[in-house]
């Protein structure tokens, strides 16, 4: 059980204010991460990793010489916001452009790619490498939907041993995909992780069995089995990766790797039948490792990661590096670096907003503390949903993200913001503090809704219409989900076409969001029937089946929320 904590909510940022305090020979802190502490020559290619929090040494414990120039880090199990991802990309920018790494996840893969988007039209050049070596979350004939976990390591560590060479960008992202390509990994459970201030774990493992292809953000696993001696469990796990060895391939780099509360000298028994196995298996070993380098907070656990080594990878694989968690080869010399940090977050600034825009930007603050209120009633609910095949944070991210906004909101009410103004700078507010798949996609949702509005007119019923048909399509477009996916998506397209269709009809607004967040709540009930194709309840499909869709759930609360408000104002109008 995670119990060593002051505010649940603060638990990610002071960690990593701690981690940056204690390592500062490696690291230096910024605003959502950490950069390298020492210098980097120019023209080098950055390799910046990332993901959620809870997984020290994954990712700030990858940044030194050798490794990564700068990590990202979002709240406990949650992406990191695209806001947060393009600021520590500027800072560790160093002319060569940027690879950008991290796990298969949607909210990260989301949040990762719209920050490399908007760091491009910057002119900065950004490759983005998600790892994908999860053998257990999909077949070999859908790599791209596989997971990243313990094999972030290896993918990293190659990928930085090719930027500290000095290779340009394009062979930086040609290694880091080969490296990625060659890599799988297979992870068994004992028992189940716990959220800081959660009374219970995320899930269970019945007693005297384990789960066998569990994730790292406290996903069940695919199934569960009886507990096995450690020469059955090293049979187990390598006869899954070898059954995935390329023709040819003689040797391997290994990663056996600890969940959280997995003694080392449970993993060096381990090794010992995992080694004899690949040697059986006419492999040579190189460079193993053996600890805890992506972990779940305090799940039981281990994994187990191979790559297949051809003379390229190995030389990178086998490089000089000096990071927190990995130290390799002979000292790269350093110097502390000169520059400091620079925080991009500035003054609030807002263009001039008439009497009738501000009026409108009032009544979105008002919207936004009932919808936080909301959020905040139903944020256990909201995690037993999601719990049933995830991670069981979506309550807390979303009371945090909606938090967040409404803070956000206020604050440009306060400097005389307009409509448009004040609900774009709530759903930034709502991505940058929320994270995860859920903020990265309310972020984006609040912000093309805002661009229906403006700061000269107060609210007014076409172009609050308007904005929901553009929140949609922008979240269809880079989301990627369709109806029937079992997500937001599905909730989301009932409530725009009722909403659309009742406004065309001649329904003032309040009746027209009184019928579509009907029909948001009758289609989010409706996903319990459905099986998740997309997100990370997809390779625990049948746990799924019979429960709705938290982001289905939560998005028609909030809907039903705002219901009660327009009909309460149009009641006092």
């Amino acid at each position: 059980m995670t119990t060593i904590f002051d505010d649940p909510a603060e638990f990610a940022t002071t960690a990593l204010s701690g981690f940056a305090a204690l390592y500062s020979r490696y690291v230096r802190p910024v605003k959502g991460g950490v950069l390298r502490s020492t210098e980097v020559t120019k023209g080098k290619v950055s390799v910046v990793v990332g993901g959620g929090s809870g997984h020290y040494p994954a990712f700030a414990g990858y940044v030194g010489p050798g490794l990564a120039d700068a990590a990202v880090a979002g709240d406990v199990f949650a992406s990191p916001s695209t806001a947060a991802i393009a600021r520590v990309c500027r800072q560790a920018d160093h002319g060569g452009g940027i690879l950008l790494g991290f796990g298969n996840y949607a909210g990260d893969v989301l949040n990762f790619g719209v920050a490399a988007e908007r760091l491009r039209a910057e002119g900065i050049d950004v490759r983005i490498v998600p790892v994908t070596d999860d053998v257990a979350s999909a077949s070999i004939d859908n790599l791209t939907k596989r997971r990243g976990i313990a094999g972030d390591l290896i993918v990293f560590k190659i990928a930085g041993a090719a930027a500290e060479a000095g290779l340009p960008l394009d062979a930086v992202e040609r290694i880091a995909r080969h490296a990625n390509a060659s890599t799988v990994s297979f992870g068994v459970a004992f028992g189940g992780c716990t959220l800081p201030g959660a009374a219970q774990s995320l899930f269970a493992v019945p007693s005297g069995q384990m789960a066998l292809g569990l994730g790292i953000h406290g996903e069940p696993g695919i199934r569960d089995e009886n507990i096995v001696s450690a020469t059955d469990l090293a049979q187990l796990m390598t006869s899954r990766l070898l059954s995935e060895r390329p023709a040819g391939a003689n040797r391997v780099g290994a990663v056996l790797n600890g969940l959280g509360s997995t003694k080392y000298e449970e993993l060096f028994v381990l090794w010992t039948a995992i080694a004899k196995r690949l040697a059986d298996a006419n492999l040579e070993i190189i460079a193993p490792e053996a600890g805890e380098f992506v972990t779940s907070l305090d799940m039981q656990g281990c994994s187990l990661s191979l790559i297949w080594l051809d003379e390229e990878l190995e030389a990178f694989w086998t490089a000089p590096c000096d990071s927190p968690v990995l130290r390799r080869g002979t000292a790269i010399a350093t110097t502390a670096a000169s520059n400091s940090v620079i925080e991009a977050d500035g003054p609030l600034y807002f263009p001039a907003a008439s009497p009738q825009g501000r009026r409108g930007g009032a009544c979105i603050a008002r919207i936004f503390r009932a919808i936080a209120q909301t959020l905040r009633d139903a944020e256990e609910e909201l995690g037993r949903i999601d719990a049933r095949a995830g991670d069981g944070d979506h309550g807390q991210g979303m009371y945090r993200g909606a938090s967040a906004a409404l803070n956000a909101a206020d604050a440009a009410v306060a400097a005389g913001a307009g409509s448009a103004s004040v609900l774009a700078a709530a759903g930034d507010a709502w991505a940058d503090r929320a994270g995860g798949t859920s903020g990265a996609i309310w972020g984006l949702l609040l912000r093309s809704w805002s661009t229906a509005l403006d700061d000269e007119s107060d609210l007014f019923d076409k172009a609050v219409v308007a904005g929901a048909r553009s929140a949609l399509d922008s979240v269809s477009r880079l989301g990627g989900a369709r109806v029937g996916d079992k997500t937001l998506v599905d909730a989301l397209v009932p409530f725009v076409d009722v909403l659309e269709a009742a406004s065309n009809a001649g329904k003032e607004l309040p009746a027209a969001w009184g019928d579509a967040a009907s029909a948001a709540t009758a289609a989010a009930n409706a996903t319990a029937h459905l099986v998740p194709r997309l997100g990370r309840a997809r390779p625990l499909a049948e746990k799924s089946i019979g429960h709705p869709d938290a982001g289905a759930v939560s998005l028609a609360m909030i809907a039903e929320c705002v219901s009660a408000m327009l009909a309460h104002a149009n009641e006092n109008a």
